[in-house]
C-alpha cells in the first residue's frame, strides 16, 4: 500500500499553497485567538479532506482558486467540528496532543470553533463561491444530524443496521462528500458530476468509518484504545451484527455488558470476544469492501482524469488498507 506522502505527489505543490491559504483564513486581530489557532495549525494530520478537494477538482477539469478556497473551507468546517466534539465528548486529547478544551477551557473551545465555522462562511462569501458554500452548508446539516441521531438512537442500545448507516452517512460520509462535490465545482463540473462525485465521497466516508469501527475490536497496533467505543456505548456494525446471529436471551446480555458494564476491561474483552466469534468483523469487512467498489464503479463513470484519477483510487484504497 502506498503511504500518504506518495498518494500526495501530484499535488504536492497545491497542498503546500492550501496550507498557506488555511493559515490566513485563521487570523485574527485577537491575540489569544492567534495562539489558540497557531497551536490547532501544529496538528495537522494527514491532509486527507485537502486531498480528496484538489483530486477531484483535477478530474473534472483542472485546480482553480476556487479550488484553494473550497479546501480551505473544508478544512475550516472539520477543525470546527473537532474543536467542539471534544468540549461535547469532555476529550483531553487530540492527535496527541491537548485539547483546546483541556488547556484553555470549554467556554474558549466553542468561541473558538464558532470562530473557524464563520471564518470559512466568509471566505466562500467573500469570494462569491455561493455553490461550494452551499454544499459544505449542507454538509454541516447532515453532521449535525447524524451526531444527534446517534445520542437519541444510543439510549436504546439495540439499533438496526439500516440506523448505522443513516447515522454514518450523516455524520462521517457526508464531509468527504462534500469535499469530492466542493472540488468538482470549484473546477467547472456540471451538476451531474458534482453529484457524482459527491456519490463517490460518500460512499468512501462510509467505508472509511466502517473501518475504523473495525480497528476499536483490535484488528490492528493502531495506538487507539481497543474496546473504547463499547466503553462509549456506541453501537457499531461489527456489534450490530454479531448481536442479529443469535438469541435473544444472549442478545440481553451482551446488551447488559454495554450499558452496565462497559468500564470493566473484563467485560469489554468479553464483548469484543462475542463479536470475533459470531462473524461480527468478516461481515463489517464485507460491507466495507462492497462501499469501496462501488466508489469505484462511480468514478468509473467519468472519463479521463489522469493522475487525478489515479490518486483518488489510492486514496479510497489508503481508506479501507490504513492502519490507523
Amino acid at each position: 500500500m502506498l503511504t500518504i506522502d506518495e498518494i500526495q505527489l501530484p499535488i504536492k505543490e497545491h497542498l503546500k499553497r492550501f496550507e498557506k491559504t488555511f493559515k490566513d483564513s485563521m487570523r485574527s486581530s485577537v491575540p489569544l485567538l492567534d495562539k489558540i489557532t497557531r497551536y490547532i495549525i501544529k496538528q495537522k494530520g494527514k491532509q486527507m479532506r485537502p486531498m480528496f478537494v484538489f483530486f477531484s477538482a483535477g478530474v473534472c477539469g483542472g485546480i482553480t482558486e476556487a479550488t484553494y478556497h473550497g479546501a480551505s473551507l473544508v478544512e475550516l468546517l472539520h477543525t470546527a467540528s473537532l474543536v467542539h466534539d471534544d468540549v461535547v465528548d469532555n476529550a483531553n486529547e487530540r492527535r496527541g496532543f491537548f485539547s483546546i478544551n483541556a488547556l484553555w477551557k470549554n467556554k474558549v473551545a466553542v468561541l473558538v470553533g464558532d470562530f473557524l465555522l464563520s471564518q470559512g462562511l466568509l471566505l466562500s462569501v467573500k469570494h462569491k463561491e455561493f455553490d461550494i458554500l452551499r454544499i459544505v452548508s449542507e454538509a454541516v446539516q447532515q453532521m449535525s444530524e447524524g451526531e444527534l441521531l446517534q445520542i437519541e438512537k444510543a439510549r436504546h442500545l439495540d439499533i438496526k443496521e439500516s440506523i448505522y448507516f443513516e447515522v454514518i452517512r450523516k455524520k462521517t460520509a457526508s464531509l468527504i462528500a462534500s469535499c469530492c462535490a466542493c472540488g468538482a465545482s470549484s473546477a467547472g463540473a456540471d451538476e451531474e458530476t458534482v453529484e457524482k462525485l459527491r456519490l463517490f465521497g460518500e460512499k468512501v466516508g462510509i467505508a472509511f468509518q466502517i473501518k475504523d469501527d473495525l480497528f476499536d475490536f483490535g484488528l490492528d497496533d493502531v495506538g487507539k484504545p481497543v474496546g473504547n467505543d463499547i466503553k462509549e456505548k456506541k453501537m457499531t456494525l461489527p456489534l450490530i451484527h454479531a448481536l442479529s446471529t443469535v438469541d435473544k436471551s444472549q442478545k440481553r446480555k451482551i446488551i447488559n455488558l454495554v450499558k452496565n458494564h462497559n468500564e470493566d476491561p473484563e467485560k469489554v474483552a468479553e464483548v469484543i470476544n462475542f463479536v470475533k466469534i459470531n462473524g461480527g468483523m468478516e461481515y463489517a469487512t464485507e460491507k466495507m469492501m462492497q462501499y469501496q467498489q462501488e466508489a469505484f464503479d462511480i468514478l468509473a463513470e467519468i472519463p479521463n482524469g489522469g493522475e487525478y484519477k489515479t490518486g483518488l483510487e489510492q486514496l479510497v484504497k489508503y481508506t479501507t488498507e490504513r492502519k490507523k
